[in-house]
């Protein structure tokens, strides 16, 4: 089975970042992330030597959760404007790699990749989401791995049984259980009060957030926790919503221009040289 590695771009450069501590090139330009995220981007490609290769990234602006719901990471704490000043020359050593990236105003790069891989879902590929972002555990199925990267240190792997392991939960069944216990992180209420371990027990029990619902009056739960669920029914659905990937977002995708392999390599070799990653020459001179 051929693969298909799908990179989730803003997620690795904030790891990248962060893991690195500041450097700047002789005229003074901070490439900290540049450097992390080009070096992840080679292990992954030797580690994992894909036939097709693509990257996703976020863009500026709201998203459709922002319209919809106007506090949607609203607590986040904004990434430093040196972050950001880095990511136009990611991009650049990406395309000149010949990654396609797939982009758009109004979605996350998360919805990107749920549609590629719905879009590859009946063909005879594996794909392996590289992202720092457990939120797309819930695409792993038998043909979908997400790899989470430790900065430049490696990722851990989860297909189903390690996904089952964490949660106590099968994939699909995440955006169920996010519905009820809510994401801090990106400011998703769900039920208040509802906590991990609830949530994870009432999804366990009932297998979705529709099934639980629909029992709910015949259920021999604590009338507390009865009372609370019916009270916030439409904040967990709407939860649900918030926390579920897109898989149809309108794109132009062809697999076959996502072939991995054939790229100018002067071209990589002159934008390496120019940031100064002598290293990065170097591993490049051997990458399959």
């Amino acid at each position: 089975m051929k693969t298909l590695v799908i990179i989730d771009g803003n997620a690795l450069i904030h790891r990248a970042y962060h893991a690195l501590p500041p450097f700047r090139t002789k005229q003074g330009q901070l490439v900290n992330a540049v450097y992390g995220f080009t070096s992840i981007l080679f292990k992954v490609i030797q580690d994992l030597k894909p036939d097709y290769l693509v990257a996703t990234f976020d863009l500026a602006g709201p998203t459709f959760r922002h319209v919809e719901y106007q506090d949607y990471k609203a607590k986040r704490v904004k990434p430093p404007q040196e972050l950001y000043d880095q990511i136009p020359l990611i991009k650049e050593i990406v395309k000149a790699m010949d990654i396609p990236i797939y982009q758009k105003k109004g979605f996350e790069a998360d919805d990107f990749i749920g549609t590629i891989v719905g879009k590859v879902a009946k063909q005879k590929i594996k794909s392996i989401i590289i992202t720092g972002d457990l939120d797309t555990l819930q695409l792993v199925n038998k043909k979908t791995e997400v790899h989470i990267s430790k900065g430049v240190k490696g990722s851990t792997i989860y297909d189903r049984v390690a996904v089952k392991k964490r949660y106590g939960l099968r994939p699909e069944q995440l955006i169920d259980f996010k519905g009820l216990k809510g994401d801090p992180s990106d400011n998703i209420p769900g039920v208040p009060g509802v906590g991990e371990k609830t949530a994870a027990e009432l999804i366990r029990k009932f297998s979705s957030l529709e099934n639980l619902y629909q029992s709910l009056g015949t259920s021999n739960l604590n009338p507390k926790l009865k009372a609370r669920l019916l009270e916030y029914k439409k904040e967990a659905f709407f939860s649900q919503y918030l926390v579920t990937i897109k898989k149809d977002v309108p794109i132009e995708f062809k697999l076959k221009q996502s072939y991995w392999g054939k790229f100018d390599r002067s071209q990589v070799n002159k934008l390496l040289g120019k940031l100064e990653f002598k290293s990065l020459i170097q591993r490049l001179s051997i990458l399959q």
